[in-house]
């Protein structure tokens, strides 16, 4: 989950609520569903977000929902836009694996240093969530005072700027951060920006690039120059983003655009030429979604009116009109709400999002539990009590129980580990991927237990040993077989790190576990890659192959920054019955 620093004075500044205290924030902001995390050094709240409210990335993000909280805002806001002055032309040569590209004028925003650091955070945040790392997006953000735009025509008014495709070795530019004159290629050699996303266009023929009138200043996805740089003295900005996939370049486009109109800004649309016709950018477009007034009251459990219904949407920042159509009948007699979302909410794609908003801003505090309206009461599934009989036992076994995300990258779940997509050994399995997933940190569903255990030893360095940890949980593979395509199952993983740990030492833990079942264990020798040959065997419970048990091979204990060894194992859970 990303971790967003929000300063409380500015919470103050831009809520317009100076009387309210830190306490009385921090329960405000859990009410939004944003969690306290703890204080940094200079006093700034961190606060960890969920992954769809991307627009609540920045300061200003917050403080807009907090105003809506608060009932000092209500239905969907759109900034409004000058006509453009300024064109991004899209030469022929972009390269083809980055062809997109969208952007906004931004005038008379006042960057003090917190609201240049929020700005620079929101860029950050947005890289990697939304643009994956800017794999799928990236955002430069320029001093515009420092452009020298094209003219476009002799017949035409208004300055370009132009997106085109160059040589590695091409023309050169002063770097963010630099003193040097460098082509892209030295910057993907020499400077540390460059080392660090020279991947994300390594195998280009020809890298992005943008320029003005006086030469290159972006080198999109890497680096921009310095000759744009923005600081606290900038007023004028020119934002463009480029990326693999329209759509997301203009939602973080909107986003940025409104936590800067949120300072006062005023947004100035510009034209992006295409060599098949020319859009004007940015897409503030307000979209609309349906809800059945019945679905509310039945996924909520609470009564409302339509009139509440109407104003709990606007203290969302939405818009449902009862009076001009936008509450209508449907065919049965139904009431169905026609929402109107804001640009900036990216989050909102079924009627179950719509639901959320209601419930939230009347309160999910608020809401009484009851008994559902069925004969009988539910009691704990068999398969609950068999994984809380294995939690018991792994706890007594001297393990601490963890619980941790279901999702997970495919660089944790097979790279670091060292195992191949598709292969026979456990956790190999073909993955079940999220078609679009909000950050490359959670892009599938794990496979097997164990390389989240193997995170948390990473994270925990710094922590005294042993550290024995276990954990009963999720795991899913791909399976066409199956009726979901997906075959899911839950497994026990545990880990021993310490100075000392060997096979023996997860192989007795494991037989003691096996034993309070009554199965019966066998561990023949076999090869897995994640663990050392030889000292690596599988888990037979009952006759039936059902996991591994090993000692963690050098490369992966390598990859995780661990300095000890580790013993692990790794079992279905249905095995124990």
């Amino acid at each position: 989950m990303p971790v967003v620093d929000v300063q409380p004075d500015e919470l103050r500044k831009l809520t317009g609520h100076e009387d309210k205290s830190d306490d009385e924030f921090k329960d405000d902001l859990f009410a939004l569903g944003l969690e306290f995390e703890g204080v940094t050094d200079d006093g700034a709240f961190q606060l960890e977000f969920g992954p769809d409210r991307l627009d609540r990335l920045s300061v200003e993000g917050v403080a807009r929902s907090l105003r809506y909280q608060y009932g000092d805002a209500r239905g969907v806001a759109v900034p409004n836009t000058n006509d453009p002055d300024w064109t991004i032309v899209v030469d022929e040569s972009v390269p083809e694996e980055r062809p997109y590209v969208t952007g906004a004028v931004v005038r008379g925003v006042d960057l003090d240093d917190p609201a240049l650091e929020s700005l620079i955070q929101l860029q950050e945040k947005l890289h990697a969530t939304m643009g994956r790392k800017r794999a799928k997006g990236a955002i430069g953000i320029h001093d515009l005072t420092m452009l020298k735009g094209d003219v476009l025509s002799e017949d035409a008014s208004g300055n370009s700027i132009t997106y085109k495709g160059i040589e590695p070795d091409g023309d050169t530019f002063v770097a963010l951060d630099s003193n040097d004159e460098w082509t892209p290629e030295e910057v993907l050699e020499q400077h540390a920006t460059g080392q660090k996303y020279a991947d994300l266009v390594r195998g280009y023929d020809r890298y992005p690039a943008i320029y003005d009138e006086i030469g290159l200043f972006s080198f999109p996805p890497v680096i921009n120059g310095r000759r744009t740089e923005v600081t606290t003295n900038s007023r004028d900005l020119f934002v463009e983003l480029t990326g693999t996939d329209q759509w997301t370049i203009d939602r973080m486009c909107n986003i940025i655009c409104y936590a800067l109109a949120a300072r006062g800004a005023t947004i100035e649309s510009v034209e992006v030429e295409y060599e098949g016709g020319t859009v004007v950018k940015p897409d503030l477009e307000v979209e609309t979604k349906h809800v059945s007034h019945d679905r509310i009251e039945t996924i909520l459990g609470i009564e409302l009116e339509m009139d509440e219904v109407i104003d709990l949407f606007e203290r969302s920042g939405l818009d449902a009109n009862a009076e001009l159509g936008d509450v209508s009948e449907s065919s049965d007699g139904e009431v169905v709400y026609e929402v109107s979302v804001p640009p900036y909410r990216v989050d909102v794609l079924s009627p179950l999002d719509l639901v959320d908003d209601v419930g939230r801003a009347y309160g999910f505090g608020d809401l009484e539990p009851r008994y559902p309206n069925v004969g009988t009461v539910g009691e704990r599934h068999e398969r609950s009590r068999l994984e809380d009989a294995a939690r018991t036992s792994l706890v007594g076994l001297g393990f601490e129980d963890l619980l941790n995300f279901h999702m997970i990258s495919e660089e944790e779940n097979y790279e670091r580990m060292g195992i191949e997509p598709g292969s026979e050994v456990l956790g190999g399995g073909e993955p079940a991927s999220i078609t679009e997933p909000y950050s490359e940190d959670y892009t599938m569903l794990r496979s097997w237990v164990l390389p989240s255990l193997t995170m948390v030893l990473e994270n925990n360095t710094h922590r005294a040993y042993p550290q024995d940890i276990a954990e009963i949980g999720h795991v899913a593979h791909r399976d066409d077989s199956e009726n979901t395509r997906v075959a899911e199952s839950r497994h026990v993983a545990a880990a021993l790190a310490r100075y000392d740990a060997t096979y023996e030492d997860a192989k007795s833990r494991l037989t003691v576990l096996c034993r309070d079942f009554g199965v019966e264990l066998e561990t023949p020798a076999i090869e897995h890659p994640s663990f050392i040959p030889g000292r690596t065997a599988a888990v037979v419970i009952d006759g039936e192959n059902v996991g591994v048990i090993g000692e963690l091979h050098p490369r992966v204990i390598v990859e995780h920054d661990l300095e000890l060894p580790v013993a692990a194992f790794e079992f279905e859970l249905s095995a124990l019955k």
